[in-house]
């Protein structure tokens, strides 16, 4: 088991019919990292909605065929997905089209909700009936039910955020406006910038603003709701400050790509920072030190940098390898890391290692890992993590979800070691979590336990599956 993505969501605004579903497909593709089982667009074409959705990469549902019979529109939002809460059914992929009394919907959404079983217990109580197992259309029932007492779909959504709890950013189509909205604890990244012919788009991350030719402006501030619409931006702060804010910290360590920037910190030189602590809290005498791509190179660099020890490129990752790749049947039989990874023997081989990773859950992966690099020659491998070690669950989206599955729970930081087959592992320490967050206030529950939020009194990720 390792930490996978989250999800990803996009939403693009013209003041005239345009190839909304073209500057979609870009911005989901730039931000593909953060979910890889399924994707979807709604283009809003004056006022009807046509969606396309399905399991698979960007380029695998998004074929040029489909994106040629996609209208033209002024109003698009897409999704890209990893189930942290959910089967991975085209029932759960997203955005999710809502028809109701005052009009129609469009919603995409990264989180977690953490009273999300609470709530879709009243819901299915009061008559709703549910053909997902995850937390947005749980959102969704809530903000329609908001919208038939209000006089706008962001008076609904508003409303709405005082009944959601946990972690969400949203965007969200009506028939005329394009809203995001954030949730007040800021858990989730989420953006905006304007292109120069004046088409506004919004995004997870600031590297799909980038992708699609807009300049950034800034990050939606927690609780607040951006309406974009005719008559320009409407930012609403009624939400703001009405939490602690609390952005999950693993969006700098693992979640984001390198060349975002989410509440105006890098999240490259977030990971150079970790680097170079660790090479302050863990040194060790070697000759090359090395990333697992993607995320550890960046900490590579910074530990490389405060040791002094070369960096170098020790591990190759297949980038054209898809989740769908390898069926259930082979997976049984084939060691994923050896296909998914390749040693250089040039570089390892009788060499003393320096290996910097993000994270181990399991240690399954990071002890094929470093059988991988014993295999080509390497003489030490000593890892070197990039976080402190997992402890207890994530309510919030990160897919940690069971205290027994996790190694630091029940092995020491030697025992570990050995477990993996290393000749020493050093974590991140957990006080030092606040240089990659340039000092502002974070979520680190998964390291803590020191949760945001009431803890769900239901933790299971889906009650639907035994």
């Amino acid at each position: 088991m390792s930490i996978h993505e989250e999800c990803g969501v996009f939403g693009v605004i013209a003041p005239e019919p345009a190839d909304v579903a073209g500057i979609s497909y870009y911005g989901l593709y730039a931000l593909q990292h953060r979910g890889q089982e399924s994707c979807g667009i709604v283009v809003n074409c004056g006022g009807v909605f046509v969606s396309h959705k399905d399991l698979g990469l960007v380029s695998e549902v998004f074929t040029e065929d489909i994106l040629s019979r996609m209208p033209k529109g002024m109003i698009a939002v897409g999704h890209v997905r990893y189930g942290t809460t959910g089967s991975t059914s085209r029932n759960n992929c997203q955005p999710i089209d809502v028809n109701h009394r005052k009009g129609k919907m469009a919603l995409a959404h990264n989180g977690n909700l953490s009273n999300a079983a609470e709530l879709r217990n009243e819901l299915e109580l009061s008559g709703a009936i549910f053909h997902t197992t995850s937390d947005t259309e749980t959102i969704a029932y809530i903000i329609t039910k908001e919208r038939l007492k209000t006089a706008s779909i962001e008076d609904a959504l508003s409303n709405a955020m005082y009944i959601l709890d946990g972690a969400y950013s949203l965007i969200l189509m009506s028939p005329q406006k394009l809203i995001c909205a954030r949730d007040p604890y800021g858990f989730r990244p989420l953006c905006f910038g304007r292109t120069a012919d004046g088409i506004y788009v919004a995004a997870s991350e600031s590297c799909a603003i980038k992708a699609v030719g807009a300049q950034f402006i800034r990050d939606v501030e927690p609780g607040e709701i951006l309406v974009f619409g005719k008559n320009g931006v409407i930012s609403r702060k009624e939400h703001c400050s009405r939490k602690e804010k609390r952005l999950c910290i693993f969006e700098y360590i693992y979640f984001a790509r390198p060349d975002s920037v989410i509440d105006g910190v890098s999240v490259h030189s977030a990971r150079f920072r970790a680097g170079k602590v660790l090479a302050k809290t863990h040194p060790v005498k070697a000759d090359i030190v090395i990333g697992v791509p993607d995320s550890g190179l960046d900490a590579a660099l910074g530990y490389s940098d405060e040791s002094g020890i070369p960096c170098g490129i020790g591990l190759i990752k297949n980038k054209y390898i898809g989740r769908t790749f390898i069926s259930p049947e082979q997976s049984k039989r084939l060691d994923q890391v050896k296909i998914k990874l390749s040693a250089i023997e040039e570089t390892v081989k009788n060499k003393r290692v320096v290996l910097i990773d993000d994270s181990i859950v399991r240690g399954t992966t990071s002890g094929r890992i470093v059988k991988l690099l014993r295999e080509a020659g390497a003489k030490e491998i000593h890892m070197r993590i990039s976080s402190p070690p997992f402890l207890y669950p994530c309510f919030y989206g990160t897919d940690i979800d069971s205290q027994e599955h996790l190694i630091a729970r029940k092995y020491t930081i030697p025992e570990i070691a050995e477990i993996i087959g290393a000749d020493s592992l050093g974590y991140l320490p957990v006080e030092e979590l606040k240089i990659l967050a340039g000092n502002r206030d974070f979520c680190s529950a998964c390291f803590s336990g020191d949760y945001p939020t009431a803890v769900p009194a239901d933790t299971r990720k889906n009650r639907f599956e035994q």
